[in-house]
């Protein structure tokens, strides 16, 4: 049964299990996104107040919010031994109130969406199925689950060039950037976490190829990324956006050199924290484009 707490750790409970700080993330890309990359620049104040830019990453939050929740639900006997002192379901939030929670947050982000645009809805829709699988399944098998997470993290700024249809090519290219980047992490995450994984049957790369067969994957995920920014960033004549991935070549680089010489638990999650790093440089440089 769940203990007693006080509001104020109920409340600071369920802000660490929403990720408040990942989905302060997500509206900040969004925004930037629409400023800098949609644009114009020069009226950012009024695309900052734009009541319809913050109804569509109010649906992109909830719907967020309510993965993560619906992912610890799942996962509790998990995180009790890869991460025991992030439970919070059971500890601070009944299994039943962060059901109903999550329950909720995903109606009024699908409700949200339907009221933008018939394509944001069929978007949010497919949002909310898949994290429900990756969470009840897919997380436990090996790549699909790793892909699936990766792809939703994109989705936060594939929905607007589905909602604004401006600027499509930009925009997919920093969403392709967000999708590898994840998949690096998403797979990192799984090489950190092996010991519990494996005693609850999940079916991770590390588990069923092994730690160095597992790296080697990401050695080819990581060229191939490289390459294909590479590629669509001459294609669009942009010599900003290519100057920008020269420069994050760099922490790239860095990555690769740790993976490398990674073997412990806490190697793995310095590569996590990294991989993070990377993606918030690659968000901040939209500023540039």
């Amino acid at each position: 049964m769940t203990r007693k707490f006080p509001k104020s750790a109920f409340v600071l409970g369920f802000l660490r299990l929403i990720r408040v700080q990942n989905l302060l993330i997500i509206v900040a890309t969004q925004y930037l996104a629409r400023i800098a990359l949609i644009g114009p620049r020069e009226q950012w104040m009024r695309l900052f107040l734009d009541s319809r830019l913050f109804l569509l990453s109010l649906s992109t939050v909830c719907i967020a919010a309510a993965g993560y929740i619906i992912n610890d639900y799942f996962d509790i006997k998990i995180d009790i031994i890869n991460k025991p002192d992030r439970v919070i379901i059971g500890r601070f939030l009944r299994r039943r109130v962060a059901m109903g929670a999550h329950q909720a947050l995903n109606i009024i982000g699908v409700g949200i969406g339907l009221y933008l645009n018939k394509w944001v809805f069929v978007a949010d829709v497919v949002s909310v199925t898949l994290l429900w699988f990756y969470s009840a399944n897919l997380k436990r098998q090996p790549f699909i689950g790793n892909f699936v997470v990766s792809f939703l993290t994109a989705m936060s700024l594939v929905v607007l060039a589905v909602y604004y249809r401006q600027q499509v090519d930009l925009l997919l290219i920093y969403a392709l950037f967000s999708f590898c980047i994840s998949l690096v992490r998403e797979i990192i995450k799984d090489m950190e976490d092996v010991r519990g994984d494996a005693r609850f049957g999940c079916r991770t790369l590390p588990i069923v190829w092994g730690i160095r067969r597992t790296k080697q994957f990401l050695y080819g995920i990581i060229a191939t990324f490289i390459a294909t920014l590479f590629l669509m960033a001459h294609s669009l004549a942009n010599p900003q956006l290519g100057w920008i991935f020269i420069i994050l070549l760099i922490p790239i680089t860095w990555l690769i050199y740790r993976l490398v010489m990674a073997d412990t638990k806490r190697d793995f999650s310095y590569l996590s924290s990294l991989c993070k790093l990377i993606m918030l440089v690659g968000v901040v440089s939209m500023a540039w484009v």
